[in-house]
């Protein structure tokens, strides 16, 4: 059995800014930098034994400072958040106003819809998990990215009425039978 901590990145400049992300990047704010120190010291004391990240800057910058160092940072393109076509960049007030209306709206134009998001991460982090010695995996993606990949597993409704802050932490079990969910860890994210 294997332990999957999949991480939300940092606070971006785009999270201020209220932009959507996407495929396009936004450098880590003062208060994301802060927030991958915290997570650094919430992971020192774990076994770690294989740390991923998205191809994204923002997830590059969040992965390397929570390992500092420890151990090599692997960056795989299917763990990038899911494409939001030519709304990338602009305000998030252009998203739907309904979640239901966010698995397929972008498709249309140009981006993913969010089943195909979620299947890109959960073949990405079962093919890791299925790896000889991945005991112990980080892995760092992004906000809908997780969520969908979440979809895949379960009905994510209680996760998402907690919230999913930049900096959580969702904690898996992973065996033969899949992926479990263990908990959310949001502490990092908060009194920053």
């Amino acid at each position: 059995m294997g332990r999957l901590y999949l991480v939300r990145h940092g606070e971006t400049l785009f999270n201020v800014q209220h932009k959507i992300q996407g495929w396009c990047d936004s450098p880590l704010t003062a208060r994301g930098i802060a927030q991958a120190k915290r997570l650094a010291a919430y992971f020192d004391p774990l076994p770690l034994d294989h740390a991923y990240s998205s191809t994204a800057e923002r997830a590059v910058d969040t992965a390397e400072l929570i390992i500092h160092g420890r151990l090599p940072v692997c960056h795989l393109k299917a763990l990038k958040e899911m494409n939001y076509g030519v709304f990338e960049g602009e305000s998030q007030s252009l998203n739907p106003a309904r979640p239901k209306d966010f698995e397929t709206f972008f498709v249309r134009y140009g981006g993913e819809s969010s089943n195909t998001t979620g299947q890109r991460l959960l073949k990405a982090l079962t093919e890791i998990m299925q790896q000889p010695d991945h005991q112990n995996v980080l892995a760092v993606s992004h906000s809908a990215a997780c969520f969908n990949f979440l979809r895949q597993l379960q009905d994510p409704t209680e996760v998402l009425a907690g919230g999913f802050p930049n900096g959580a932490v969702l904690v898996f079990d992973y065996d033969i039978t899949g992926f479990h969910l263990l908990r959310v860890d949001r502490q990092t994210a908060q009194n920053l």
